[in-house]
């Protein structure tokens, strides 16, 4: 059963939603995309491989989501608040356990680009939002996944209208049947996220 901790950030509460395992090798931190939340699909499927790899779990709501507002905040007002609760988790819940922070889409841009001051000893990335769909001349967010130079993995929607992200010398890319929202290719998404994660050296 996850637990349920109140952050203050400088941008108001955010929540984490806390599952623990016993002896657990490490911990997973996930953010939520910028219009859902974190009930999405292929967040709990990863929460679920994360749990069976032996990693202690939290799913966080930004202030945004908990104020009630679908609307998301600026990327600095994201960055802000989810350095806040990874801090905050690192020192409490998840004390002395290598951290693995990631999300989806927005979350997963959240996570990349504070992969280094957060001190993540790995990256996951569900349905990265490589560029805006439809929109060619729009500048691509591919830099935000080649300054994580910890273990990444992303995984992608063969149908994903935000692209497809390559692989990188750090990076590697799983391809599975969907679009951006995953939501088809649960039992895909934990097995790929499992394996990883029990592949990595923390």
């Amino acid at each position: 059963m996850a637990r349920a901790t109140t952050v203050q950030t400088p941008h108001g509460p955010a929540r984490a939603y806390v599952e623990r395992v016993p002896e657990p090798r490490g911990a997973l931190l996930l953010g939520h995309g910028a219009g859902g939340g974190i009930a999405a699909p292929d967040l709990a499927a990863a929460a679920r491989a994360a749990r069976d790899a032996g990693f202690a779990v939290a799913l966080v709501e930004q202030p945004y989501r908990v104020a009630g507002r679908r609307s998301p905040a600026p990327a600095a007002q994201l960055d802000a608040a989810w350095l806040a609760v990874v801090g905050r988790l690192a020192a409490r819940s998840f004390a002395g356990l290598p951290l693995v922070v990631g999300g989806r889409s927005s979350g997963a841009r959240v996570a990349c680009r504070t992969a280094a001051e957060s001190g993540a000893a790995a990256v996951l990335c569900l349905a990265f939002p490589l560029h805006p769909p439809g929109r060619p001349d729009a500048p691509s967010r591919q830099p935000e996944l080649d300054a994580v130079k910890v273990p990444m993995l992303v995984v992608q929607g063969d149908r994903d209208p935000f692209g497809l992200p390559p692989d990188g010398p750090a990076r590697t890319v799983v391809v599975v049947a969907g679009d951006h929202s995953l939501r088809s290719s649960g039992t895909v998404t934990s097995a790929a996220v499992r394996g990883w994660l029990l592949g990595l050296r923390l």
